[in-house]
């Protein structure tokens, strides 16, 4: 008998609560908290007609860490599963902390005044939590999260140490607009728009965003798209925990009408994080320019096309040089018929469930802060194949990258 508490309504809230939902026999309590409470409700709404399973609902505002141990008191969760702001990550472990309740998120936390992609704050709760002895797991989404996984996958059962790492993110996606994002723009903008760092040799090394490109040819023909290296927060943990490592990096693709459109932006400010005086009140840029685009949820019933996301890893096996490719692809309608949301929301969102399950089952369970490759990947691996988000290992791939 398994209370969830979710925080967070937005599109990767709403596949969590589905999620969890088709999983009834561990979350047998599903409530579902948000500063506005009417977008709970109409995914309640959406679950009940769905499979006839009730959601609770509630109001919550996240960045109060008071009003938030509140609300946990009163739902008396096992875990609570956080897929609100990455600024909010550390007053809902606070919260957690305050009622003695397991965490789970998919992002790491980022400082609401400048984009800064680092896990020293949450890694700083590792005392606190494993006192109490409470579990907090980082980056149960899918990057981070699922590619984590693959990357503790591939290195427990294909090699005997791991020399590098790429990850590839492609979103073949067409949503029909000029411009949008596949998730919270203000997140998306801020990630992208980042100095790219890779790892080599021993350290990070800086480039500008995105100044490194290669077309890179999806499998099982979801198309061939160019790809950009920029840095990912997943890079930092796993560099830390496979210490073998000697290059990693992230890549993700974008088309010429994001990347001229976000040159536009950018040019012209709208992307910028410091308030500015507008009319005698301080406005955010980039928080304007949120609420004049298209909402991610909104984006399900017009993407078409797949999403294409794996991890790319070199090293030794038997002593001699080894490669394996392994990846997921994601069907954006198929998704969409499923849980009513795109597939940048389901990868993320089906993740989370894991985690959660996997926490709430007790496979692993433990006390302290831990990021999702510290864990043993067969289970969540297993759980991937049965929940929407099957995988495939490919040794040896002939494709070559930079």
């Amino acid at each position: 008998m398994t209370t969830v508490l979710i925080i967070g309504a937005g599109g990767v809230g709403q596949v969590v609560a589905h999620k969890c939902a088709q999983n009834a026999d561990t979350f047998t309590r599903i409530v579902l908290a948000s500063r506005r409470e009417e977008k709970c409700r109409a995914i309640a709404r959406q679950v009940k007609e769905k499979y006839a399973i009730t959601v609770e609902t509630a109001e919550v505002d996240a960045d109060n860490v008071q009003a938030t141990a509140a609300l946990i008191r009163a739902v008396n969760p096992k875990l609570v599963v956080n897929v609100a702001l990455p600024y909010q990550d550390l007053s809902i472990m606070d919260a957690c902390l305050e009622t003695g309740v397991h965490y789970l998120d998919t992002a790491n936390y980022e400082p609401p005044d400048t984009a800064r992609f680092e896990y020293k704050w949450q890694w700083a709760y590792q005392d606190r939590f494993a006192d109490a002895g409470l579990m907090a797991l980082l980056g149960s989404g899918f990057d981070p999260g699922a590619t984590n996984m693959f990357t503790a996958y591939l290195a427990k059962h294909q090699f005997d140490e791991i020399h590098t790492l790429d990850i590839i993110d492609v979103n073949g996606g067409d949503h029909g607009y000029p411009f949008a994002t596949n998730f919270n723009p203000e997140i998306n903008i801020r990630e992208v728009t980042a100095e790219c760092r890779h790892w080599e040799d021993g350290q990070f090394v800086t480039t500008p965003a995105m100044s490194l490109k290669q077309s890179f040819a999806c499998p099982e023909d979801v198309g061939t798209y160019n790809i950009y290296r920029m840095y990912h927060e997943e890079l930092e943990s796993l560099t830390r925990h496979y210490p073998s490592l000697r290059r990693a990096q992230f890549w993700m693709s974008f088309g010429d009408s994001y990347l001229k459109h976000l040159e536009v932006l950018g040019n012209v400010g709208m992307t910028g994080i410091e308030p500015i005086n507008y009319e005698g009140r301080d406005i955010v840029p980039i928080q304007f320019l949120k609420a004049l685009l298209p909402d991610p949820a909104s984006l399900g019933p017009r993407t078409h096309g797949k999403t294409c996301i794996g991890c790319v890893v070199t090293g030794l096996r038997e002593g001699k040089p080894h490669r394996a490719y392994l990846y997921n692809i994601c069907d954006h309608q198929q998704c969409y018929g499923e849980v009513s949301s795109q597939a940048i929301s389901y990868t993320t969102g089906v993740p989370a469930m894991i985690g959660a399950k996997l926490m709430a089952t007790e496979q692993w369970l433990r006390p302290g802060v831990w990021n999702i490759e510290q864990l043993d990947p067969d289970p969540f691996m297993q759980e991937m194949q049965h929940s929407g988000l099957p995988w495939t290992v490919v040794e040896n791939p002939t494709f070559d990258l930079l």
